[in-house]
């Protein structure tokens, strides 16, 4: 699949797959920027997608991030959907107190992956079929 990307300045730099195994691209920042005394931080990667339709971007904090710095994608995962135009901007925050990544333009922020979605048509019911969980909420199958 080929998704066409636009660089909205000359200097943005397009994702790249960092290994042949990798399974999301890395997406890269063009400003300096923090995630220092929680404050989140929006970063900005200068590029715009087409994403194909019947498709969906998804975003993601790099694993790296997470568990060397406590940094995470601000919104957890960033859905861009195939009609969106704009540009890809990424919010990052830190949960440690008075800790934080310094980032330069150039570096890794985020990664993501391209999937494709169905759409499903919604049926409204008086009843749903009956399973042994039931119910059951958080905690319900015992683990």
């Amino acid at each position: 699949m080929k998704v066409k990307v636009k660089r909205l300045y000359e200097s943005a730099k397009l994702p790249t797959y960092a290994t042949d195994g990798s399974g999301c691209f890395d997406i890269y920042t063009m400003l300096n920027g923090d995630t220092e005394h929680n404050d989140p931080h929006t970063f900005s990667t200068g590029l715009a997608f087409e994403i194909p339709e019947d498709h969906v971007m998804l975003v993601f904090s790099r694993s790296g991030h997470g568990f060397k710095h406590d940094v995470r994608l601000s919104n957890c995962v960033g859905v861009i959907d195939s009609d969106y135009r704009g540009e890809l901007k990424v919010k990052l925050t830190c949960d440690k107190i008075n800790w934080g990544l310094d980032f330069a333009a150039g570096d890794r922020v985020a990664q993501g992956m391209i999937i494709p979605i169905e759409k499903v048509e919604f049926e409204e019911v008086r009843e749903l079929s009956e399973t042994v969980r039931g119910t059951g909420g958080f905690g319900s199958s015992g683990k």
